[in-house]
């Protein structure tokens, strides 16, 4: 079994239950000043790359080592007992920081709003990567670089090191990104020059539309938004997200997948000689993963209660099928397929399939929308 670190971001997620049949069309016929809204419990979990994809990933039956920094609190009890639970651990203490917690706002009709501390996530650097936890690893992953101010700060410097050791070591990498405020710190970041920094040493990059678009063509991104609602909603995959693909490609990484909501996702991978430069250890199969492009739609939901960690559990189940062996293209389906199941709960981890799960369900017939 492949050793696969999971690294980053990680955080107590809170999100309160709207009552069963309700639904919004916009988010002002619901935060009015003054007004009160009765809800049913609020479903409380982990959440962040860590323990979003992380976890995924060993439910998925890999051998997984979490690595993320809590606070001194109550929030940072929680997280380390729902790890203890999952059999997992890895979590380090900063004494000086809160834990990271985010408040989401799954509305019924309504795209999600977080309201979101970054805590102790802020201070993770190289140096919380210990040298041991290297040894026999076959694929590092790392997620959410926008909430995580050591990440961005320097133009990257932090981050590229983490890559740039990941890459000495001979081990696959694995990048994923978070949405960014673009009235904080990390939205005034200057990200162009930060992925430029980074990519050359990334194998794997698996960000949203939504992500890219702010950080590499902010024009199509205020067009986009412009029209309200999910941005991604009737997508032109090839017009709007292609070229995106193909600059990340220019840029330097291996293999890009982009996530772009009920549009589906599309992929792109680099030549020969570059796939070839992946991770040792990994033992990917060169010829079937060069020069590879397509766009999988999405698969219909049975019931959708929220998109929280859909597209952390997607990035799961396409490593967990890369690692198996499995096409450029079939990753992407399974990755497709597991945020339709993810969606079906509201936590990240309760809605997930396994990769033979999934698989059976889509030779069964699985729509697509």
């Amino acid at each position: 079994m492949s050793k696969i670190i999971a690294a980053g971001h990680v955080c107590i997620d809170i999100t309160p239950v709207f009552p069963a049949h309700q639904s919004y069309h916009d988010l002002s016929e619901l935060l009015i000043p003054g007004k009160l809204i009765r809800m049913e419990a609020a479903d409380v979990h982990t959440g962040g790359s860590v323990a979003n994809t992380g976890l995924a990933l060993k439910l998925l039956g890999n051998d997984v080592q979490l690595l993320g920094k809590v606070g001194c609190d109550a929030f940072g009890s929680m997280i380390r007992n729902i790890f203890s639970a999952y059999g997992a651990d890895g979590l380090l203490t900063d004494p000086d920081s809160s834990t990271s917690y985010s408040v989401v706002l799954a509305i019924p009709g309504v795209d999600r709003v977080f309201l979101h501390n970054p805590g102790a996530n802020d201070s993770f650097s190289s140096a919380d990567i210990p040298e041991e936890a290297l040894e026999d690893t076959v694929l590092f992953h790392f997620g959410y670089p926008p909430l995580m101010k050591t990440m961005y700060a320097n133009h990257g410097a932090e981050l590229i090191e983490i890559f740039r050791r990941m890459k000495a070591h001979d081990i696959a990498t694995s990048l994923d990104f978070a949405a960014i405020d673009p009235n904080s710190e990390a939205g005034k970041a200057d990200w162009r020059q930060i992925l430029r920094g980074v990519l050359p040493y990334v194998d794997f990059f698996v960000p949203s539309f939504e992500e890219l678009c702010f950080m590499l063509d902010r024009s199509r991104y205020e067009r986009l938004s412009a029209r309200g609602g999910d941005m991604t909603e009737g997508l032109d995959l090839s017009a709007e997200a292609d070229p995106l693909a193909e600059e990340l490609l220019d840029m330097g990484c291996k293999v890009v997948v982009i996530r772009c909501g009920t549009s589906g996702m599309i992929f792109r991978t680099a030549g020969r000689e570059r796939i070839e430069q992946i991770g040792g250890k990994l033992r990917l199969d060169t010829e079937t993963w060069s020069e590879k492009a397509g766009h999988q739609p999405c698969f219909r939901a049975d019931i959708v209660r929220s998109g929280t960690g859909a597209g952390d559990t997607s990035i799961a189940a396409f490593l967990t099928a890369m690692l198996q062996g499995f096409s450029p293209a079939e990753c992407v389906r399974f990755a497709s397929a597991e945020g339709a199941s993810c969606v079906t709960a509201y936590d990240a981890l309760s809605g997930l399939k396994t990769i033979p799960e999934l698989d059976d369900r889509i030779r069964r017939g699985w729509e697509t929308m």
